[in-house]
């Protein structure tokens, strides 16, 4: 395993690393290739699936996640870590979302499925430019389960009150990432650099949303994005230009990172 790395940079995906259309440009996929040249390690840290990163991880030669927000890490094709969510609390989870009319999508590393299928469902996944999952109600029933996504536009509250076990994010108007208490960004990196003995090395993680947060306030070397929220760039070093606008570029090249 190689661990004379000079630094981890970690990325955000979605309004982060990707383009308006959730694609890689060339530009950024060179980016990742001079990083490793210059023996940094880049490192996806991320809300989606491991499945929903498989073309990213092809285009960009990142062979290193953290994904499902912490809940599931992987370097070099070995797991490094995973937090399973108990069936009988997503049993009642289900119950919950049944009664409020909401759906319920269920991670597990490799699928996805989902509760029902309505129009709140496909503009959580449209958002995002990711296949819309089959619907299977029982799927949960006999799977690790490591993250839930809530498919809902206002009822935040009724799961926070009902459900304590859970860290939620609201990243976009119809849905809620649901992991495991204690699972986040941070939590990821902390065990990434831990398993790959690099907990000496400089850190650097650029993103734009709720969920990067505890990202941006541990690495040492926060970046927000020009389109990310407020709170971003208050925890931010440094605020770099839009992700449609060469952001993840001059912000590596503001670090002398390429």
């Amino acid at each position: 395993m190689q661990t004379n790395y000079r630094g981890a940079v970690f990325f955000d995906l979605d309004n982060t690393l990707l383009d308006e259309h959730s694609q890689i440009t060339t530009e950024v996929a060179t980016a990742m290739q001079q990083l490793k040249q210059n023996q940094f390690l880049p490192v996806i840290n991320t809300g989606r699936a491991p499945r929903e990163i498989l073309d990213i991880r092809q285009v960009t030669g990142i062979d290193t996640f953290i994904s499902l927000n912490g809940s599931y890490l992987e370097h070099d094709h070995q797991a490094l870590y995973k937090s399973q969510i108990d069936t009988q609390l997503i049993t009642a989870v289900v119950e919950l979302a049944n009664q409020l009319n909401d759906g319920v999508s269920f991670y597990t590393t490799s699928e996805i499925r989902t509760l029902k299928s309505d129009a709140n469902v496909n503009d959580a996944y449209n958002l995002i430019h990711t296949p819309i999952p089959e619907v299977d109600p029982n799927f949960y029933q006999d799977q690790e389960i490591l993250m839930l996504l809530l498919l809902n536009k206002d009822h935040d509250q009724a799961y926070f009150d009902k459900f304590p076990q859970f860290t939620y994010y609201r990243n976009s108007p119809y849905s809620i990432d649901t992991v495991l208490s204690g699972n986040s960004k941070m939590n990821g990196i902390k065990q990434l650099l831990q398993q790959l003995e690099l907990t000496n090395v400089p850190t650097y993680g650029f993103g734009d949303g709720p969920n990067d947060l505890s990202m941006l306030e541990f690495v040492d070397h926060p970046v927000a994005m020009g389109n990310g929220i407020p709170e971003a760039k208050a925890a931010a070093e440094f605020v770099t230009t839009a992700n449609t606008d060469h952001g993840i570029v001059n912000g590596l090249k503001h670090f002398n990172l390429i």
